[in-house]
């Protein structure tokens, strides 16, 4: 770099402007790239006084979390060397310069870690093959770049490499990583996050995210690299490209028709849905699963288009209203039943239902995943596909900050419900778990076996899997996707809205006789956001002070129990560990409660609050007053956030 910028980045750390930190990363980007991009982004930056917009490029290295790297690919500042020519919907021709965020030098040396932890395993079993791998992306800014990326450097370093031919979910990419027999896999996505944004999700061979200790022994293969340069092998020792199309998709659409319990009640008449995918990938399987499966479905046109400008919504996350917005205006429209969204990459679902006064109404995740956990669970057990003699071989498994109603539900039917952390990879380790219970010599092709076959195994030799779900409208009810899924979601929702036509009522009344038979349970998912350096920090020390000085009183109602998962000293329903997780629970004398945990994947502080009233009560009236109690509660616990920051 040249000789003048040097003092003016040592000159801004002195003056407290630029971080130490990140005078640091600068450096280690400027001697580890040959990007030509990169000495002139940052010169440009500097010159131009951009302290902050360079603290929140380079503050810190992208570090796994729950849903892997993630960062923005596009900067607040956009640098002229950045912008180019431009490319596809507007974006900037190159992505983001810096550390902290998304571009090929982060993407690569994550892909080159992958590869060199990835690889020891196929060694370690002998045999001289090249380890395969999958790689999916969704339609986001740079993501199909960063796949084909991937793809070149897995290749120019002896791997095989599984690419679907376009924009595909992530769950399609969990399925074909255990479908083919796969050893690692990667999606270029970051989910319902913001345009600017792109990520980097890490599987393992299984076919779920990577947990520790993989997790961390990849953050230390790719610490480990600090330069973008790398030798591939000789031409005869690289690996070659699959690409995955249409015939995969309907291998994989074939499985997911297998999780309908009652397909009877598609025959008496399917729902009539209306589905946008929010510009992103779910259109791909979705569509044409419902419509073979007999239900009626039209698409918002506008929202087909693959975009990852996302134009039409304020955020493409389904578990905002707004971004359900089009999709009612529709089914209005036409008199359809039912709205159904999901994100970029189709993990996560959510809906707007028509109510008996014909209104439509959106539900949340833990509505919508309470809905379905009953339904099958009640449906399971009259079909006798579990029984009362095999219950305690059963389980549901859910998160720690997900409604307790599920709970309740799985405990009245005696299914034992396990909770975990948050991330859809701690459900997933509980499937690997009960897969490996399994004696070997049984579960030989275990991955090819029908879901029959497989819950029959794991009746007898450890759990069959029901159900599970988060609060933030992810979930999974099938063992030959680890990870959750919103293909599936799709059709549990479809199948259980014509369950409900059929039976003369519909979702929101089905929702009532839980709540009358389990008391209202309300949730509510509130965040402070801080963005950049500055924001990372002030959350990282939010957090800590709920374990340093946790409340003893909060809007009037004594503390009955604090539960801090931060100290790595619990354990779940199984007695398994529960891996230390900056998250705290705060439980109330008059029965609220409500977590606090900074989020693994958006620069926010997220705040779980939970509510519910006695069963049998007027549903109506107790939800009223239960929705009062916690709007009350949320009060107190900001008013009491922004006096820690202060």
């Amino acid at each position: 770099m040249e000789s003048i910028l040097h003092p003016l980045l040592e000159k801004a750390v002195a003056d407290g402007r630029l971080l130490a930190s990140s005078l640091e990363n600068i450096n280690l980007l400027l001697a580890g790239s040959k990007d030509p991009v990169v000495p002139v982004s940052i010169r440009e930056l500097a010159e131009a006084g951009e302290w902050q917009e360079l603290n929140d490029r380079f503050y810190k290295t992208l570090a796994f979390g729950t849903g892997g790297l993630r960062g923005r690919t596009i900067g607040k500042a956009v640098t002229k060397a950045e912008q180019g020519h431009g490319g596809p919907n507007g974006r900037p021709e190159f992505p983001c310069v810096g550390t902290a965020s998304m571009n090929y030098f982060n993407v690569g040396r994550a892909m080159r870690g992958l590869i060199i932890y990835m690889s020891r395993f196929v060694a370690a079993e002998g045999g001289n093959r090249k380890p395969l791998i999958v790689i999916g992306h969704d339609t986001r800014h740079f993501s199909r770049d960063f796949a084909e990326f991937c793809a070149r450097i897995a290749c120019d370093l002896g791997c095989d490499v599984a690419l679907f031919d376009g924009p595909c979910s992530t769950p399609e990419v969990s399925f074909a990583i255990r479908e083919l027999g796969a050893d690692t896999g990667v999606v270029l996505t970051a989910s319902h996050n913001p345009a600017h944004d792109n990520g980097f999700k890490a599987y393992f061979r299984d076919g779920s995210q990577l947990i520790a200790p993989h997790d961390m022994g990849v953050i230390q293969e790719v610490n480990a690299l600090s330069s973008d340069s790398y030798e591939p092998l000789p031409e005869a020792e690289r690996g070659s490209v699959r690409v995955l199309g249409p015939e995969f998709d309907r291998v994989f659409m074939d499985r997911l028709k297998t999780i309908i319990l009652r397909p009877g009640e598609f025959e008496q008449g399917g729902a009539n849905v209306v589905y946008t995918n929010l510009h992103g990938t779910g259109g791909r399987c979705i569509v044409p699963l419902l419509r073979e499966l007999g239900c009626k479905v039209t698409t918002v046109a506008e929202q087909d288009v693959l975009d990852g400008r996302f134009p039409t919504v304020a955020s493409p996350n389904p578990e905002n209203a707004s971004a359900l917005a089009m999709g009612i205006e529709q089914a209005d429209r036409i008199g359809a039943e039912i709205v159904i969204a999901t994100d970029p990459d189709a993990d996560r679902m959510g809906i707007a239902v028509r109510d008996a006064s014909g209104e439509m109404k959106l539900m949340t995740g833990n509505q919508i995943g309470s809905l379905l956990a009953w339904y099958r669970c009640m449906t399971m057990l009259e079909l006798g596909m579990i029984s009362p003699d095999n219950l305690d071989h059963t389980v549901m498994v859910k998160t720690f900050v997900t409604t307790p109603l599920q709970d309740a539900i799985g405990e009245s039917y005696g299914i034992p419900v396990v909770n975990v952390l948050t991330g859809f990879k701690y459900i997933a380790a509980k499937l690997g778990k009960y897969e490996a219970a399994i004696p070997e010599d049984l579960r030989r092709g275990y991955r090819r076996m029908s879901e029959d076959e497989t819950r029959a195994l794991r009746l007898k030799f450890s759990r069959f899997f029901v159900f599970g779900g988060e609060e933030s409208y992810g979930y999974l009810a099938q063992d030959f996707v680890r990870d959750k899924d919103a293909n599936a979601a799709a059709l549990l929702v479809a199948e259980l809205a014509a369950y409900a036509s059929n039976h003369g009522t519909n979702l929101t009344a089905l929702l009532d006789d839980l709540f009358g038979k389990y008391g209202v349970h309300l949730e509510g998912g509130k965040s402070i956001v801080m963005e950049g350096a500055d924001g990372a920090a002030k959350i990282a020390a939010l957090a800590q002070s709920y374990a340093d000085h946790p409340p003893v009183e909060v809007d009037g109602s004594a503390v009955k129990a604090i539960r801090d998962f931060s100290k790595g000293d619990m354990v779940d329903a199984e007695g398994d560990p529960i891996p230390a997780e900056k998250m705290l629970f705060v439980d109330l004398e008059d029965g609220r409660s409500f977590a606090v945990r900074p989020s693994g994947t958006e620069p926010k502080i997220k705040y779980y609050l939970f509510g519910h009233g006695a069963p049998g009560a007027d549903v109506q009236e107790s939800r009223k007053a239960v929705q009062a109690a916690e709007d009350s509660l949320w009060k107190a616990v900001e008013a009491d956030a922004h006096n820690r920051m202060a």
